[in-house]
């Protein structure tokens, strides 16, 4: 069984920034893509950042590209995603996911592709 827990949410004003915590229990960890997603009040999940088990692959969603970077550690175990010159539509609760086949090659966008969640953290973003 794999579980995630987000920290590192908060308020914070615009043009500020964030570094975002994942931990994972799970001796499985290391094989999976991790993934970032973020859900807004009224609107759908959506993609923020992927990286694959290796961690030297990465992908990002456009709205991000610049100033969000995703980075993890395999050996304690951890996924993380610095955020820099936040915006008031960055504000969300921002979630993390492992999933994907294992050891696999590609990066995954997708929310269904992910098998795994964490409970999400708020990012609160003041103009």
């Amino acid at each position: 069984q794999v579980q995630l827990v987000e920290s590192g949410g908060g308020l914070v004003q615009a043009g500020g920034s964030l570094r975002l915590s994942c931990a994972v229990s799970g001796r499985a960890f290391s094989r999976y893509a991790m993934g970032w997603f973020r859900q807004a009040p009224g609107k759908a999940r959506e993609f923020v950042a992927t990286i694959r088990w290796t961690g030297l692959s990465t992908y990002y969603a456009d709205f991000v590209k610049g100033r969000f970077t995703i980075s993890r550690d395999n050996a304690k175990n951890a996924v993380y995603l610095q955020m820099n010159s936040l915006k008031p539509e960055d504000t969300a609760v921002y979630f993390c996911a492992a999933g994907g086949e294992v050891y696999s090659g590609r990066d995954y966008i997708n929310s269904y592709e992910y098998d795994y969640w964490g409970q999400g953290t708020q990012v609160t973003v003041s103009s």
